[in-house]
């Protein structure tokens, strides 16, 4: 039996195969969590080890340390039935079996080699694309979409999902009109693609477009502000735009409608409320008691660190917000013990070589040791790809090198960054902003 795009399943029924669809429909489009489906889908062939695949991937591609157990317990139920799986199912369970391990890298080569003998294999171009995310490998984002993207037809309904995935590969790529033309030809027709209407307003935020950032998020909001669970991102995203403006207030409102414990379930959900409180309280905003508010169900001990450098980072950021010092050095030594001793996996590697330099630059900023904050953060700058998310994710640590150096003995590392800002972007407000506190000169640097 084949599924709707020509890929081998074995299982025999129909129903449970139109279950597992809908269920991949949703990874794709964020649409409420896949659980029910893939639950619908074993109900219908009980015998069918997809699934339980499926209910792994979908849980591991969440980064949550919280549900591993869950996912492990999948992959056991999975591993029960592998006699009866065929062998591109029995490569999906060792993709995941890698993945859960901690081994995100081999678990990206095996999607991979997945997808080179079923380039319309959307499981597996789904989860490698997220995880090429989480590893930072802005490269695969791009290659491994346009690797399969021409073998998919223009009438399949799920290729506007793949449109998506290309824009934010481009834009990741620097490829600024690519991405964004991708991205609103994903967006033209009936399917609504929130993937790639967050790929054109990546597009709009690293081109300085704050304005028009705006109108675009806005315009579209009837496709993902309603029951779709990459909302919150998208209205930090618009958040951002009024942070560009220095719009402060705009931006606290919408933390407060849309972020914080109220909204947030996951860590996922709660990265982006961290982010929004440093970089306002970077600018000297009163957030008042935001961040007790967002600690609120977020495991910030020492136990909860080390799956994710660029969680456990954003974990510090909520700690330092609270004034929490202790405890943030129990956090950062934590996360040391964890990268530098006989842990294996990806994230190890990540938090050695980005994660722990960032954390402790922070840590020395909000001591009041700007130099040495420098010192720390500087070096790992153009690196810090290599522990995941985004270009505008990431532009955090710049913003936090601007406050550092704005208090610094040397100003000439935040004089350097801002004019390499001046010229990938327009002067926006946020930048006079921090030209003004570091003393930098105004001319036009075209």
């Amino acid at each position: 039996m084949m599924d709707l795009r020509g890929n081998p399943v074995s299982t025999t029924s129909a129903a449970a195969l139109a279950h597992a669809e809908t269920a991949l429909w949703r990874m794709c489009s964020f649409f409420d969590a896949p659980i029910a489906d893939i639950d619908a889908a074993l109900a219908e062939d009980p015998a069918w080890m997809l699934p339980h695949v499926m209910r792994a991937s979908f849980l591991l591609t969440l980064t949550e340390p919280s549900l591993l157990a869950d996912a492990h317990a999948a992959l056991a139920q999975a591993e029960a039935l592998a006699a009866n799986a065929n062998e591109r199912e029995r490569a999906h369970l060792a993709a995941a079996r890698a993945c859960a391990s901690g081994d995100w890298h081999g678990a990206c080569a095996s999607w991979e080699a997945i997808l080179l003998r079923h380039p319309r294999d959307l499981y597996a171009l789904q989860w490698a694309h997220l995880f090429d995310f989480y590893r930072g490998d802005a490269a695969n984002l791009r290659h491994r979409v346009a690797r399969v993207l021409p073998e998919w037809p223009a009438g399949d309904p799920l290729r506007p999902y793949l449109l998506g995935m290309h824009a934010f590969g481009l834009e990741e790529c620097n490829r600024y009109g690519e991405a964004e033309a991708a991205g609103r030809e994903a967006v033209s027709g009936t399917a609504k693609v929130p993937w790639a209407t967050h790929a054109v307003a990546h597009v709009m935020e690293m081109q300085g477009r704050w304005a028009d950032g705006q109108r675009w998020l806005r315009d579209h909001a009837a496709d993902w502000s309603e029951g779709n669970g990459f909302a919150g991102h998208l209205w930090w995203h618009l958040a951002l735009f009024h942070l560009e403006a220095m719009d402060l207030d705009g931006a606290l409102a919408l933390h407060d409608a849309h972020q914080g414990s109220a909204h947030s379930v996951l860590t996922l959900q709660r990265l982006d409320g961290a982010a929004l409180l440093w970089r306002l309280q970077l600018l000297d905003a009163d957030v008042g008691a935001r961040w007790d508010d967002l600690a609120l169900g977020w495991d910030l001990s020492p136990a909860g660190a080390g799956h994710s450098a660029f969680n456990d980072l954003h974990a510090l950021l909520v700690l330092i917000g609270q004034r929490r010092m202790a405890d943030a050095k129990a956090l950062v030594d934590a996360v040391e013990q964890r990268a530098t001793g006989n842990e294996a996996g990806s994230n190890a590697a990540m938090a050695r070589e980005v994660g722990l330099p960032l954390m402790r630059g922070l840590v020395e900023l909000m001591e009041g040791r700007n130099d040495a904050a420098l010192r720390h953060l500087l070096p790992v700058r153009d690196d810090a790809h290599r522990f995941g998310g985004s270009h505008a994710q990431r532009d955090l640590i710049a913003q936090t090198i601007l406050a550092a150096a704005a208090g610094a003995k040397d100003r000439s590392a935040g004089r350097a960054l801002l004019n390499e800002r001046r010229l990938a972007k327009p002067t926006t407000p946020l930048t006079e902003q921090w030209m003004r506190r570091i003393g930098a000169r105004h001319a036009d640097p075209r």
